[in-house]
């Protein structure tokens, strides 16, 4: 035994950190809201808000797109066309599923 135990089983220590966990993402949170209630939204301050979204989707997809081969490359591809001509996310999700399960058994990696 490794330490104190919950009727459930679970040490201590895991309720400890979860609850820890819970509240440094709520205090990021709100840290964030409160701080960016303190900063004046000039016009560039705007841009950059505007193009937030857009750079952490780059700064997450393009990781997994350079490590992932060449099916990887085609789905995300196929999916961001589907997304630029329908604007439809639910159908360029499942195009790249479609196009990745397609390049797969075909043999590309």
């Amino acid at each position: 035994m490794t330490g104190a135990t919950d009727p459930g089983g679970l040490d201590l220590g895991v309720w400890v950190a979860i609850a820890a966990m819970a509240l440094v993402t709520y205090a990021m949170r709100a840290g964030g809201y409160w701080i960016m209630g303190r900063v004046p939204l000039t016009a560039r301050i705007q841009r950059m808000l505007a193009a937030l979204p857009g750079s952490i989707l780059a700064a997450t997809v393009l990781p997994i797109v350079a490590n992932g081969g060449a099916a990887t490359a085609l789905a995300v591809g196929a999916g961001a066309l589907v997304m630029l001509v329908g604007r439809n996310d639910f159908l360029a999700v499942a195009t790249g599923m479609a196009v990745a399960a397609a390049a797969r058994a075909a043999g590309l990696d």
